[in-house]
């Protein structure tokens, strides 16, 4: 079992220096981050607990599928599609006061398996399986090639 206290330096520079090279893209970039200080904005708001996990979402989903874009929705960190069709979403316990965290897909996710699937997971703590679950489903939500 893995655990994590949030992002390390080098994450934290390495998306800053994401940001400036989005931002130098011009409007499109620009756009994209905005999106991503968004969203990391977000995720510094929350708790500690919560945001340890959500950093590490964070880095699954961008890891996992780069092709989605991080902003927020509904004041929660989400990822969309090239349609600007959001794919999936983090809902941090602390939001609602629920006793868990949530990842969250919509209907642009690529989950469907036969006439019932989920949408929603919990997530309680970090851990490398619940890294590898993530990984996988963001893959196959965002129609990603699995690597």
């Amino acid at each position: 079992m893995s655990t994590t206290t949030g992002f390390s330096a080098a994450e934290r520079s390495a998306m800053k220096a994401r940001a400036e090279e989005l931002r130098a893209e011009g409007k499109k970039g620009s756009k994209r981050a905005d999106g991503l200080q968004a969203v990391l904005d977000k995720i510094a708001e929350m708790s500690p607990e919560d945001r340890a996990v959500a950093e590490r979402v964070h880095v699954t989903i961008t890891d996992a599928a780069p092709e989605l874009s991080p902003r927020t929705w509904y004041g929660m960190p989400a990822y969309s599609n090239a349609e600007d069709k959001i794919v999936v979403a983090f809902k941090n316990s602390g939001k609602f006061g629920t006793r868990y965290s949530t990842l969250e897909f919509q209907d642009p996710a690529r989950l469907d398996d036969g006439d019932m699937w989920p949408v929603s997971f919990a997530i309680t703590r970090w851990t490398s399986q619940v890294e590898k679950k993530i990984a996988e489903l963001v893959h196959e939500a965002a129609g990603s090639p699995t690597t």
